[in-house]
């Protein structure tokens, strides 16, 4: 038997050279390297970027806190995930969980003062490394067409990715 030939450059399906592949190889790139900076900046302060994450998800929603089904979905983890997530939190006295003062199955899980003032710690330090890898390469009419963009495309994979963000808070 003997070996294949190579394949003739010319006979290559246009689809391997579809500038849609470009697009989101391009875009998984950015995020990936975007996400080790990040990861190693969040890292400094002892935390893992799922912690950061659920910490700036919560200080961010109203009264600090969301469900923590909605939180599950926004950072995109099972509810065993998000269980385990929020115990190592509150082992920390970072998050504590609330009862839903409505629906006695559901839980809110709510950042507390130290979560709050580890996550405002490391803030600088993160928007620093957004604005030197990511913001400052932009021109501000093209990072509002990006996030719009990207917006859209969230918005479409995950529906779900703002639940609970803009609720009432929990009495």
């Amino acid at each position: 038997m003997s070996p294949a030939a190579p394949p003739d450059a010319d006979a290559t399906p246009a689809l391997v050279d579809d500038p849609r592949l470009t697009a989101v190889g391009l875009l998984f790139e950015a995020a990936t390297g975007l996400g080790d900076l990040l990861a190693g900046q969040i890292g400094e302060h002892g935390l893992a970027p799922s912690e950061f994450e659920a910490l700036l998800r919560l200080v961010r929603s109203p009264g600090g806190q969301l469900r923590m089904s909605d939180l599950a979905t926004q950072a995109n983890l099972s509810s065993s995930g998000l269980t385990r997530l929020v115990d190592r939190l509150q082992a920390r006295g970072l998050v504590e969980r609330r009862a839903c003062p409505t629906d006695g199955r559901g839980a809110f899980a709510v950042a507390t003062p130290a979560g709050t003032d580890l996550l405002l710690g490391v803030l600088p330090g993160h928007v620093a490394v957004i604005e030197a890898w990511y913001t400052s390469r932009l021109a501000p009419p093209d990072l509002a067409t990006l996030s719009g963009a990207l917006r859209t495309i969230r918005d479409a994979v995950r529906p779900g990715a703002e639940a609970g963000a803009h609720a009432p808070p929990a009495g």
